[in-house]
């Protein structure tokens, strides 16, 4: 008898236990949920604050490009006007990449599955990723825009050679990022340098944190 009670003892301790054990993963696993949704909120005001400013940079100085085309394209400098153009287009589409962001983002509901989470933050990593690389092709037209054709006829071997100097190394560098710039070099320095912020930190945090759920899932099979 008193094996038998030592044996139902232990069966209602290790069940206890089993529960308790189960109770703090599930916890665990909602403390992380709302962690998650916390970092994605956190990229919000960033990325509105973003938008508004790219918005009014791109009404004000598209209203200025546009009235150079229409009125004055034979008198202004097509370096600036082109330029301007460029910049300009880019920026749209960071824009719109920034809306497109922001759906994402009020779309995350942590209360989902994992692998539905998983994959709006893969969308918020990939086009953070796409976003950066075409900003960054604008940078050869800042050094271009202030150039006309007075500056041509009139200047020296020293000015095109410096001028060539600047403008093809903004180039090269503007196309090796958008070629290098991949989640594998992710850990190299000059990556950490261009997206340390709160455009990326939150999604890398947000990717750890539910790939621990994932572990703590698979602890339990």
């Amino acid at each position: 008898m008193e094996d038998q009670a030592m044996i139902e003892l232990w069966k209602s301790y290790d069940k206890k236990l089993e529960e308790n054990l189960v109770l703090n993963r599930k916890n665990t696993e909602d403390i992380t949920k709302m962690k998650v949704q916390s970092f994605i909120a956190s990229m919000k005001p960033i990325k509105i604050f973003t938008i508004l400013v790219g918005l009014i940079w791109v009404g004000l100085v598209g209203t200025v490009v546009a009235n150079l085309y229409i009125h004055a394209f034979e008198e202004v400098s097509k370096f600036f006007l082109f330029s301007a153009t460029i910049q300009l287009l880019l920026t749209a589409a960071g824009i719109w990449i920034y809306l497109y962001q922001l759906i994402v983002i009020h779309q995350v509901d942590v209360s989902e599955p994992v692998l539905a989470t998983q994959e709006k933050i893969a969308r918020l990593k990939s086009s953070t990723l796409w976003m950066t690389r075409l900003l960054l092709l604008q940078l050869p037209v800042w050094t271009t825009f202030y150039l006309n054709e007075n500056m041509f006829k009139n200047g020296n071997i020293w000015m095109y050679l410096v001028q060539f100097l600047v403008t093809g190394s903004f180039t090269y560098l503007a196309i090796w990022l958008f070629l290098n710039i991949k989640f594998e070099n992710r850990d190299k320095k000059w990556f950490r340098m261009i997206f340390d912020g709160n455009e990326w930190n939150p999604v890398m945090k947000s990717m750890e944190l539910l790939g621990e759920i994932e572990d703590l899932k698979n602890e339990k099979t």
